[in-house]
C-alpha cells in the first residue's frame, strides 16, 4: 500500500494514532502520540508492558512507536532474519515517514536495533538514547540464559520489585497472551544464531556513532546488567550514562517519572 491507513488506536493504546505501512511486503503498524519534534522509540523483545510512559514524553515530542516485524500488531517478516534486516526495514520505514534529523531511542532489543542503525546512519539522527540496550557482547557481564530461569523467578529479572512486573502478566491462564509472547520470543530468538549475547562485531562499529548519546539503565537490572554500560561508554565517542536507583530492566514501568525526566532533559539539550 502506498498510503498509510490511519485510525484511532485500540483501548490499550488510548490517545495514540495508529497507522499501517507496507514496508518491503511486511505490514508494519506504527502508533504515534503528541506534537513536536519526532522521537522514534523502538521497543524491546516483549510488548506486553505497553507504552503508557509515552504519554509523559508526548508533552514536547511526537512519539512514534513502530512494532518490529513479528511483534505486536505488525505482521511476521519471513525475510527478516538478522539484525541487518531490521536496520534496513527501519531505514525504509523512516524514509516513508519522511524522518530526518530526528531523535531515536531504543529499549533492550530496540536499543540493539537503534545502535546498529546509528552506526550506519548517524547523520540522519539528532540524538540517540539507548535504554538498557542489548546487542553488545560483554563476556564479563553476560545477559542471563533465560532457559535456566524458572517462570516464577522471571519477574525478579524484569523489575527490581517483582510485584511491578507481576502486574503486567495475566492473573489467570491466558492462551492468547502466551501465544503472543511466544511469537515475539521466537522472532527475537531467530536473530541470535550462534551468539545469544548479541552481535560480536558491534563493538567494532560503535565509534561511528557521533551524535550525543544517552545510556539509561536501571541500577539493579538483571536482564541486561548495568555493569555492561562501561563497555558501551568505552566505545561510544559522545555518550554519557545515567543510572536510575532501585530499578530493574523494565525501567519505564518501574520508575517512569524518573526515567522519562532524564530522557526528556537529554532530548531538550
Amino acid at each position: 500500500m502506498n498510503q498509510a491507513i490511519v485510525s484511532r488506536s485500540a483501548p490499550a493504546m488510548s490517545g495514540f494514532e495508529r497507522a499501517e505501512y507496507d514496508i518491503g511486503g511486511v505490514r508494519t503498524v506504527v502508533h504515534s502520540i503528541g506534537k513536536g519534534k519526532p522521537l522514534v522509540f523502538l521497543h524491546g523483545a516483549g510488548t506486553f508492558p505497553g507504552f503508557e510512559f509515552a504519554h509523559l514524553l508526548a508533552a514536547d515530542a511526537r512519539v512514534i512507536i513502530p512494532y518490529h516485524p513479528g511483534f505486536g500488531e505488525s505482521a511476521d517478516g519471513e525475510h527478516i532474519a538478522s539484525i541487518d534486516d531490521h536496520v534496513l526495514h527501519y531505514a525504509d520505514l523512516f524514509d516513508r515517514l519522511g524522518l530526518a534529523d530526528f531523535d531515536l531511542a531504543g529499549f533492550s532489543f530496540g536499543g540493539w536495533i537503534a545502535a546498529e542503525y546509528a552506526a550506519r546512519m548517524s547523520s540522519s539522527l539528532r540524538r540517540l538514547a539507548l535504554v538498557a540496550p542489548a546487542g553488545l557482547v560483554v563476556r564479563a557481564h553476560p545477559a542471563p540464559d533465560l532457559s535456566t530461569v524458572a517462570p516464577q523467578d522471571l519477574p525478579g529479572y524484569l523489575t527490581h520489585d517483582p510485584q511491578v512486573a507481576i502486574g503486567y502478566f495475566p492473573k489467570a491462564p491466558d492462551p492468547a497472551f502466551d501465544q503472543s509472547l511466544g511469537r515475539e520470543m521466537m522472532a527475537f530468538g531467530k536473530l541470535l544464531g550462534d551468539e545469544p549475547q548479541g552481535n560480536p562485531n558491534l563493538e567494532r562499529w560503535l565509534h561511528r556513532i557521533s551524535v550525543p548519546t544517552l545510556l539509561l539503565w536501571g541500577s539493579e537490572d538483571r536482564m541486561r546488567p548495568a555493569a555492561q554500560a562501561s563497555a558501551w561508554l568505552k566505545r561510544l565517542p559522545n555518550a554519557r550514562l545515567e543510572l536510575v536507583a532501585d530499578a530493574g530492566h523494565l525501567l519505564f514501568e518501574e520508575k517512569p517519572t524518573t526515567a522519562v525526566a532524564i530522557l526528556r532533559d537529554f532530548l531538550a539539550a
